[in-house]
């Protein structure tokens, strides 16, 4: 799965460039364009890195980056950018939680260098899988939905886990039962698969009767569906 970089500026011509430039290295890329839309769309999405401009509408660089430094402090690495060139101003700008600190005007080649010396630094602590503001982190044993922690058995974990690494595809029930259960696979009724499902949807789903994100496929089994 390809790493998330989201870009918060306000300005849409830079916030194009540096796309262009992201998705060509390949990087999947999300975008803000103010600081109250930066949170929402970090929540939904769990970037591995956030490009983000000091100079925002509603909300500045830095209380964004105070917030998302709360809300990720280990996974979500920042790269600030500003027309600030004075070293107290950087100074402040990695006290605050930055990794990076780029001085405007740049070239995009210096940006892209930038990105890749921050993310070898910190992406073996951004391994996640996120989907639609749901996020599995394997290495944590934690899921997240927005930024409230959902709390699941071991084996509703690793059932979950096993949809969202292979999103949209179907698994049978039997198919759940050896991934779940392989040292007793024989042992495990179809039913028990059944009520972990409707476990899990009761606690990732908005309304688990009619699921969204966990399917049932009539005749096939089960999928984890993503648009």
């Amino acid at each position: 799965m390809k790493q998330t970089i989201m870009i918060v500026e306000d300005d849409r011509m830079i916030r194009g460039l540096i796309r262009l430039y992201l998705e060509k290295a390949g990087y999947r890329v999300v975008e803000a364009g103010d600081g109250e839309e930066a949170k929402a769309v970090f929540l939904d999405t769990q970037p591995c890195l956030v490009i983000l401009d000091l100079m925002l509408p509603k909300l500045s660089g830095e209380e964004v980056c105070a917030w998302m430094k709360e809300q990720s402090p280990d996974e979500a690495a920042v790269i600030m950018l500003s027309a600030k060139t004075r070293t107290e101003d950087k100074v402040n700008g990695l006290q605050i939680g930055a990794d990076g600190y780029l001085t405007k005007p740049f070239e995009p080649e210096e940006l892209l260098a930038h990105v890749e010396a921050v993310l070898r630094r910190t992406g073996r602590f951004c391994q996640k899988l996120v989907y639609g503001g749901l996020c599995l982190k394997p290495l944590k044993g934690e899921v997240w939905l927005g930024d409230e922690q959902v709390r699941l058995t071991s084996h509703e974990f690793r059932l979950l886990h096993h949809f969202m690494k292979h999103p949209n595809l179907i698994f049978s029930r039997e198919s759940l039962i050896d991934e779940l259960y392989p040292d007793d696979s024989r042992a495990v009724m179809d039913r028990t698969i059944d009520a972990h499902i409707k476990k899990l949807r009761e606690k990732i789903e908005e309304d688990p009767s009619s699921p969204s994100r966990i399917r049932t496929v009539r005749g096939m089994g089960y999928k984890f569906a993503v648009e």
